[in-house]
């Protein structure tokens, strides 16, 4: 079975070491370490690029379709900016993704745009049946969908509705006449 790499958790851990490896070195040795990583992150690049290029030059689609369904390569292609979707494709189809999930919940997202600094704004329709939990369950999985396919978002900002309860129950007086009882059995 191969071994899943979570590219997020990679670049943090890398973040991390050369974090660490600046507290125990020298300024020369730092620059040193973040040069090496620079090289083979470029030359991992190249290779994907290269690799993109070929998929695209003999019009495999389905490969290229297997390659960005792909997690892993996915996330790499991202980082190198060489997805062959934008961020708003990408987004769109981790939207209609959840759409099925929100359907349940009378629900819908309509996505209003991405702002320049990787915000994806959206809008919740329906009313969630008046359940807040369920809005803040759909609005989880919405983030998550949309972190997963467009690693590159800074946030997601979701605007929906106003809470709208139900139809209250009106107490009054009781009305006029007699209060019926209701029969029991065994008398």
């Amino acid at each position: 079975m191969p071994e899943t790499h979570d590219v997020h958790a990679a670049g943090d851990r890398v973040e991390a070491l050369l974090t660490d490896l600046g507290r125990l070195a020298d300024a020369a040795t730092l620059a040193k370490a973040e040069e090496l990583v620079r090289t083979l992150v470029g030359l991992y690049g190249a290779g994907l690029d290269r690799i993109m290029e070929i998929v695209t030059e003999t019009g495999a689609a389905e490969t290229l379709h297997l390659l960005t369904a792909d997690d892993l390569v996915s996330g790499l292609l991202v980082v190198h900016d060489l997805h062959p979707l934008t961020t708003a494709e990408r987004v769109g189809a981790a939207l209609d993704g959840v759409r099925p999930y929100l359907g349940l919940h009378d629900g819908g997202v309509e996505m209003l745009g991405i702002t320049s600094d990787g915000v994806v704004r959206l809008r919740l329709k329906g009313t969630c049946k008046g359940c807040p939990s369920s809005r803040a369950t759909i609005t989880d999985t919405i983030e998550r969908a949309i972190t997963a396919a467009a690693p590159e978002v800074s946030g997601v900002d979701v605007e929906g509705p106003a809470a709208q309860a139900g139809p209250l129950l009106r107490i009054g007086p009781r009305p006029p006449g007699p209060c019926p009882v209701p029969e029991t059995s065994g008398r």
